[in-house]
């Protein structure tokens, strides 16, 4: 396709992909003056972040189906209105509980977007070509942890929190605006897929018994909630632990969110002499390493503020080389029901860091050390995954037989 096309492409797939974490990224410094509003806990502030990541990760299962029945661009219209909605009641909320539904809510919609970008890459793009597009895309991803917390801590010091939800309607607007307008048709509706809950099940489950589907799935995932651990505990470990103000903050997790930006950027250009296997493998032997030494420093008391930045650093951009490539294997066997594939994908994923955020929250309170651990734990379970997983699968598909690509203008 024209060059203008695939930047436009990209740009947009990726705010889409982008609306979740922004959701979960720039209200984070504004914790400490939402427990104190609505007179609780910053532990209890951070169930918020557990229940988003529960309802996005159900919405997926729910948007699979659709997109793939319905086309893209309808059920992508459904969430992103939702979305919208749910933002602007978190504007006017006043109580903890209303809170945690709200954001509930709001996850279920944005993950809409999650769910359209992630089968709009299978639908457009050959599959060889998946890895490096998902490396695109999270460049484009990686600037909503770079802005949205920086972004957060201003509004929230000089506006106060309420303003930040105001903030997000307004982006699920924009985006909904540019998606319906400027995004092809990718995909046609097929009305053979049953929307009955026997038929989505069985459909699922025939996904599931994919060795590299249920290999690469898993074993990303796992890899993956180390980032969802480290994305819930930084606001307690920072600010209550560190006492960092809001503002800084936010600079702090704005740098972080540059390690996902070179680990995905160096996957491009390594991805031009290794196959996407073998830079899974190199990515989660490095992040256990990395994991292992940051415990043993951590159950050592010898990490400050600018160690643990570090440590996290390092942890961090490993995940940043490992979530293209098993992304891109995890969907290559599809090209019929992208849709529901990369829905159950993500489902895995935002389940296992939902799990994850809530052992932060009952755990995390006033040492670094079960954050770490968590950490330890995910990465060497998902080197494990993937060792086993990798004696099923015969021959690792990196394309298919039905790749052609359909777009209806």
């Amino acid at each position: 396709m024209p060059k203008k096309q695939y930047i436009k492409l990209i740009l947009i797939l990726g705010s889409m992909t982008a609306l979740g974490p922004f959701s979960i990224d720039m209200y984070l410094p504004g914790f400490a003056e939402i427990a104190k509003d609505l007179n609780t806990s910053v532990a209890n502030v951070s169930m918020t972040l557990s229940s988003y990541f529960v309802g996005i990760s159900a919405g997926q299962l729910l948007y699979g189906p659709l997109l793939d029945r319905f086309g893209r661009k309808k059920p992508l219209f459904i969430g992103l209105l939702i979305y919208i909605l749910a933002s602007l009641g978190c504007v006017f909320v006043t109580d903890i509980n209303t809170f945690i539904g709200l954001r509930f809510i709001q996850a279920v919609g944005s993950c809409a977007a999650t769910v359209a970008s992630v089968s709009m890459v299978r639908d457009l793009f050959p599959v060889k070509d998946i890895p490096k597009v998902f490396s695109l895309l999270m460049l484009v991803v990686g600037l909503s942890p770079m802005l949205a917390p920086t972004i957060g801590g201003y509004v929230t010091e000089d506006y106060g929190w309420h303003t930040v939800f105001f903030i997000l309607m307004c982006i699920g607007i924009v985006i909904l605006i540019a998606s319906q307008i400027v995004l092809p048709n990718s995909y046609l509706p097929d009305t053979s897929i049953s929307l009955k809950p026997k038929p989505i099940i069985i459909n699922f489950i025939s996904i599931l018994k994919e060795p590299q589907f249920y290999t690469y799935a898993f074993a990303g995932a796992t890899a993956f909630s180390g980032l969802f651990t480290y994305v819930a505990a930084s606001p307690i470990l920072f600010m209550d632990i560190f006492e960092v103000d809001g503002k800084t903050y936010g600079w702090i997790f704005a740098f972080m969110s540059l390690s996902l930006i070179i680990g995905s950027q160096l996957n491009s250009v390594f991805l031009n002499r290794f196959k996407s296997e073998q830079m899974i493998f190199a990515a989660l032997i490095s992040q256990s390493v990395i994991s292992i030494v940051f415990l043993l420093l951590a159950m050592n008391t010898l990490l400050g503020l600018y160690e643990t930045i570090g440590m996290l650093f390092l942890f961090l951009t490993c995940l940043g080389i490992t979530n293209p490539n098993t992304a891109g294997l995890t969907l290559a066997p599809f090209a019929r029901n992208a849709g529901s594939a990369s829905a159950l994908m993500g489902a895995i994923q935002l389940g296992l860091g939902a799990f994850a955020s809530f052992v932060v929250g009952v755990f995390v309170q006033n040492s670094i050390l079960p954050m770490v651990i968590i950490m330890t734990i995910s990465t060497i379970l998902a080197l494990t995954i993937l060792f086993l997983g990798k004696r099923s699968i015969k021959k690792t598909i990196t394309t298919s037989d039905n790749d052609e690509i359909i777009i209806v203008k």
